[in-house]
């Protein structure tokens, strides 16, 4: 599922994301006057000597309990011994766990919209191409009323949109930390006074290119528990795209199919909907997931918690790494969908009619009454032609007189017609294809 697309928050780009993270800090003390020029340039240069032994720091991480603790003993192997101080001032290990993974997520979120904007690019131009193409709605499973395969993927688009929206809104709040040991920033007023230690995590964060967190929010976790949330829903909604895809591609409906289909080890008569199994894979991944930042966020306990604060590591980078790879595979399943015309027709065609019951009933109810249109839908659905026992009926022969129908097959034939029972599908359609996102903003236009 994330093969190609999860460079952003591999170990290597965490390993990155700290040691810029301790860059910025020191660059912010320089922007503030409080450390020399010379302290951000040596530990800038101290970073690039790390290197990215992402095994070796990872083992060494065991004995603290996460891998700040000995990234600062490397970085300040690499400073001067008069600028060693600035390594690492003041701050605590969360403040730069936490920054570092807001800056990773950040990062991610860019490549997430990139791929939701590709999909809803995609899928506006297949809803248009297919506006007025008549399809058998399904609910429950089964035949219900004409829909238009245009509204159906109008639908995929909106859900799309208002999960990029929400992301996005996520992404650009995603905060700074930066707190000192228990989040009182109390290291920090001793180094450089009151009004600088308020001003630092804004500095911080500007370097950073994060929000200016309103206050260190050690055990408020919001930043993560709201990117997880949102992250869930844009895995929802390409997740709805690919169920309806696969369902759609089945051998015995054959309405859609992926522009490439998987093959099969054994059967190779088969076109599997393998993008589509991959996107349902992470959908059905994501929500437990984002319930872990949850569960973790609930259990933020004291100043910094034993565990819980441990547990959202690896959890939200996992949901990163699959909204990356559903959104991007998404993006070229809707950019390959295929159509097939006379399957969809088979399909609205297979109960002889009765996938306009719901119209036969509001049209024809008042003048063959409650029970008999009961009656000849029973029948129809028994096998017999629906069209000539409506037909037949004397009360509606009245009805297409006085209609000024040209014959009652014709009236009849005009009531049975499933794609003038489509309601307001054309004008959803049009709703949605026209209202243009802004490429940057990512926003619906008014």
């Amino acid at each position: 599922m994330t093969v190609g697309h999860d460079e952003t928050v591999t170990d290597a780009a965490v390993l990155g994301a700290l040691v810029e993270v301790e860059a910025a800090l020191t660059r912010a003390y320089v922007r503030q006057g409080i450390a020399p020029a010379a302290a951000a340039e040596a530990v800038a240069s101290a970073g690039q000597r790390v290197g990215s032994d992402v095994q070796a720091l990872a083992a060494a991480s065991v004995a603290g309990g996460n891998p700040v603790i000995p990234l600062v003993g490397m970085l300040r192997e690499h400073v001067p011994a008069d600028l060693r101080m600035w390594v690492h001032r003041g701050a605590t290990s969360q403040d730069i766990l936490d920054s570092a993974l807001m800056l990773v997520a950040r990062r991610a979120v860019g490549d997430i919209q990139a791929s939701l904007h590709a999909a809803d690019a995609a899928l506006s131009a297949f809803a248009a191409a297919h506006r007025g193409d008549v399809a058998a709605a399904r609910t429950l499973t089964q035949h219900a009323v004409p829909t238009t395969l245009g509204h159906r993927a109008g639908m995929w688009v909106r859900g799309v949109r208002r999960a990029a929206d929400r992301l996005a809104e996520a992404g650009d709040r995603l905060p700074a930390q930066l707190g000192g040991a228990a989040g009182t920033l109390a290291s920090f007023v001793e180094i450089a006074g009151a009004a600088a230690a308020a001003e630092l995590p804004a500095v911080f964060a500007d370097e950073l290119g994060l929000a200016a967190p309103d206050a260190p929010w050690h055990t408020v976790r919001w930043p993560v528990t709201e990117l997880g949330d949102a992250l869930v829903q844009a895995i929802d909604a390409v997740g709805v795209l690919a169920a309806d895809v696969a369902t759609a591609s089945r051998t015995e409906i054959g309405e859609l199919a992926e522009g490439t289909g998987g093959g099969s080890s054994a059967m190779p008569q088969k076109q599997n909907p393998a993008a589509s199994v991959l996107v349902r894979s992470a959908a059905l991944r994501a929500p437990q997931l984002g319930a872990t930042l949850h569960l973790a966020g609930a259990f933020a306990v004291d100043e910094r918690p034993d565990g819980a604060w441990h547990a959202e590591w690896p959890t939200l980078r996992e949901l990163l790494r699959l909204a990356l790879g559903a959104t991007a595979t998404a993006a070229t399943l809707a950019a390959g969908l295929r159509v097939d015309a006379e399957a969809l027709a088979r399909n609205v065609a297979a109960t002889g009619g009765l996938l306009v019951s719901e119209r036969l009933s509001l049209v024809l109810a008042p003048a063959l009454g409650a029970a008999r249109m009961p009656e000849l839908v029973r029948a129809a659905a028994q096998g017999a032609d629906l069209a000539a026992l409506l037909s037949a009926e004397p009360a509606v022969r009245t009805l297409a007189d006085e209609q000024g129908a040209p014959s009652v097959d014709a009236f009849v034939a005009e009531l049975l017609d499933p794609a003038r029972y489509t309601g307001l599908a054309g004008r959803f359609v049009d709703d949605v294809v026209t209202r243009k996102r802004p490429a940057a903003a990512g926003q619906e236009n008014a």
